[in-house]
């Protein structure tokens, strides 16, 4: 392992941030590194980070963002951030971005680079470390701040540098209704359900949902019309308040380690079809979930 801080060069840190944009804030990053490399074709190499924006928006929590992007327009992989104290614009969870980290390199270069995106997301979860750097004033300061973090590049890729931290859990306790709400709500497909200690127990599903409304669902995929109930989903919402999870959750569920290799886990997953995974930590309580999609976009998509 090494750490985060000796991939960034202090010629590529900006203490003050100009620009009112993330894409102005990319450009005065870019600048930095071309000033380097007077050879980089620099349309290019913004051509593919904005394409990569806009199949997702990198601006996440905690006032930081990391576009990214691997091109051959560089020869070498280039680390470059900044720091802005009027704000950018807005990240995902209404707060002001301030840190804008860009990560350049070269197709050949893969497990680098998703190693230092997982450090990255990593150091940006700390709301301290970006604090600290936002008191920076030298470049040679902020380097001094993501040294002082302890931030690491790991060698191998965990289930903790993909895994989606803090997860809504349900209580078994709560109605068929609570749980619909929660799915719906936070936009997932499961939720983890833990019994009154907090541990984990089994999952609720979307399909969960639809078996409980339609029990019979196996002769009902291939009856003709005329045999299929009236209303079975209006039944379903009447009784929805009264109906425990308790009732319909599965105990069948994969568990974990933040440690785990992703490699292994990503064979299991494929090898039982699972979609996700929950991630526990030592007393069995959920702390992350893991799904394959996310698998998918980091090493595919990056």
């Amino acid at each position: 392992m090494m750490r985060l801080a000796t991939l960034l060069n202090p010629e590529f840190l900006i203490p003050d941030l100009t620009g009112c944009g993330k894409v102005e804030a990319i450009n005065q990053l870019l600048e930095k590194i071309s000033d380097h490399d007077p050879t980089i074709d620099t349309d290019e190499v913004m051509k593919k980070v904005l394409e990569r924006e806009m199949i997702e928006d990198t601006s996440y929590a905690h006032n930081f963002a990391f576009p990214h992007a691997r091109t051959e327009a560089v020869s070498k992989m280039y680390l470059a951030m900044g720091v802005s104290h009027r704000g950018v614009e807005k990240c995902h969870d209404g707060s002001q971005l301030e840190v804008v980290c860009l990560l350049l390199t070269p197709s050949n270069i893969s497990r680098l680079y998703l190693q230092t995106l997982s450090a990255l997301a990593n150091f940006a979860r700390s709301k301290e470390n970006i604090n600290q750097l936002k008191e920076a004033r030298t470049p040679y300061e902020m380097l001094d701040v993501i040294w002082q973090s302890g931030v690491m590049v790991n060698r191998e890729i965990t289930v903790a540098d993909l895994m989606r931290y803090n997860p809504i859990t349900i209580a078994e306790s709560l109605s068929l209704r609570q749980a619909a709400n929660d799915l719906f709500r936070y936009r997932l497909s499961a939720l983890p359900v833990v019994d009154d200690a907090g541990k984990l127990i089994g999952q609720i599903s979307d399909r969960d949902l639809l078996t409980a409304a339609l029990p019979d669902y196996k002769s009902l995929a291939t009856a003709p019309d005329h045999d299929l109930p009236e209303e079975p989903f209006e039944e379903l919402l009447k009784k929805a308040d009264k109906i425990p999870i308790s009732q319909i959750f599965q105990v069948d569920h994969e568990i974990v380690t933040p440690t785990d290799n992703i490699v292994t886990v990503a064979a299991a997953m494929i090898k039982s079809d699972l979609r996700r995974v929950f991630v526990v930590d030592a007393d069995n309580k959920p702390i992350g979930v893991l799904h394959r999609k996310d698998i998918v976009n980091m090493i595919l998509r990056g």
